[in-house]
């Protein structure tokens, strides 16, 4: 006899963007097979050169590191981290001298540490979310025991998602009640793009009903159809009276600037009480990274100019991957509904228009992982998604879509729609 796991941990799955790589890792032949993994935005790009400058030396004699002590931060995190994250703002053409920050251990711990200030646990009021919704927002509400309501977003046969029903939007906040509005303006996991003047009208809405407006803008630099990023930053009080107070940012230095193993975030706002009390409940966590915050703090002295050099190849290099990747998967699976690349790094393929009424993505992506190959040129292929399901609240209205993760090296990028279409066919056979 044992003691009884918690309710929680008894109904607890693994995330969906981590299920099949934890599928393929208990594969008998998993050495034998090149894993394609689509279904984790985890960058294979390199560091921006001041930050691979600062790992390459924390040894070195000029290094907080080089008597090999490694002490906690201050629970807000280092200044020049600190300082590193506003930068990266005002690169943007912002003025941050409101602007209050919380370095986080990565994103993902500052989206948490917001819902606790926002809703807090088993809040009696919701949050609303964009549906489909970055599946992390999701998981957070269950382990808080928040609810989550939500604004749905549907992809036509062209591969282009709706545009947003404002008016819709406001009727949901009528009759749900919730604390605040998360948006990610480069979304995930669409790739839709929220231009800022579509923030602009969203902010309107969370003046009059009085709820906080939050932005995840990890991907805020990383949109594809030319003009500017948006960002809830980008907001003045005399274009939104009363906005200024409600905002609040999820930061990352994971996707634009490819250190997701560094695991920091930051938690910007400019409400000055809500800064205080998330650093209160930050305190309970110690602090982030202490190594990761360095290597990141190097960004805190480049310059605007350089930084939006930076953002600008980081562009260049997805859009021509994401543009090319998305023929080709059309091409090589006729009738696969696939989005349009408008923002982030993901694509969501819908394949609805090729399978019966039983099918579930969950089921296919189980077979890639578990015994899909394909060999080419001597070499065994898989590849790895993640099943849409997890980034809606009812789980049968992404049971025919996959979201596409752009991450590995071009090579492989550009192998994976033939090896797609040959696991997809080899399926649908098995399953006959």
């Amino acid at each position: 006899m044992t003691p009884n796991l918690s309710e929680h941990y008894r109904k607890r799955k693994p995330s969906a963007i981590r299920q099949a790589q934890i599928t393929f890792s208990n594969r008998k032949d998993k050495d034998q097979v090149k894993v394609i993994n689509l279904a984790i935005g985890n960058v294979s790009l390199p560091m921006h050169p001041a930050m691979q400058t600062r790992l390459n030396s924390l040894g070195d004699p000029g290094s907080p590191f080089k008597s090999g002590i490694v002490k906690y931060t201050p629970s807000v995190g280092t200044n020049e981290c600190q300082d590193t994250f506003l930068n990266i703002i005002r690169s943007e053409g912002v003025e941050t001298d409101y602007l209050n920050c919380v370095v986080t251990d990565g994103g993902s711990q500052a989206m948490e540490l917001m819902m606790l200030g926002v809703c807090g646990p088993n809040s009696a009021n919701p949050i609303l979310l964009l549906e489909p919704a970055y599946t992390n927002y999701i998981e957070f509400g269950k382990r808080l025991s928040i609810p989550i309501v939500t604004a749905k977003r549907t992809i036509d046969d062209s591969g282009q998602f709706n545009e947003l029903d404002l008016e819709k939007i406001s009727k949901i906040i009528d009759f749900e009640t919730p604390q605040g509005l998360i948006v990610i303006p480069g979304d995930n996991p669409t790739g839709q793009f929220l231009k800022q003047e579509l923030l602009i009208q969203l902010a309107y809405i969370c003046v009059e009903k009085d709820i906080w407006f939050i932005s995840d803008e990890a991907y805020r630099s990383l949109y594809y159809g030319g003009g500017e990023s948006s960002s809830i930053w980008k907001i003045s009080e005399e274009q939104v009276p009363g906005i200024r107070g409600r905002r609040i940012s999820i930061e990352s230095a994971s996707k634009v600037w490819n250190a997701c193993g560094l695991r920091i975030g930051s938690l910007v706002t400019d409400n000055e009480e809500f800064h205080i009390k998330a650093l209160s409940e930050y305190t309970a966590n110690l602090c982030a990274n202490a190594i990761g915050q360095y290597i990141f703090g190097a960004l805190a002295s480049i310059s605007a100019e350089k930084l939006c050099d930076w953002y600008k190849q980081q562009r260049e290099y997805y859009a021509n991957i994401m543009i090319s990747l998305r023929e080709n998967i059309v091409s090589a699976l006729p009738g696969l509904v696939v989005t349009h690349p408008e923002a982030a790094i993901y694509l969501v393929a819908d394949f609805r228009n090729l399978v019966s009424a039983d099918f579930n993505i969950s089921d296919f992506i189980h077979f890639c992982a578990a015994e899909g190959r394909v060999d080419i040129e001597g070499t065994s292929y898989t590849v790895l998604l993640a099943p849409m399901n997890g980034f809606y609240l009812d789980k049968n209205a992404g049971r025919t879509q996959a979201r596409i993760a752009v991450v590995e090296p071009p090579g492989l990028m550009n192998k994976a729609p033939g090896i797609l279409s040959e696991l997809f066919k080899r399926y649908c056979r098995q399953s006959k």
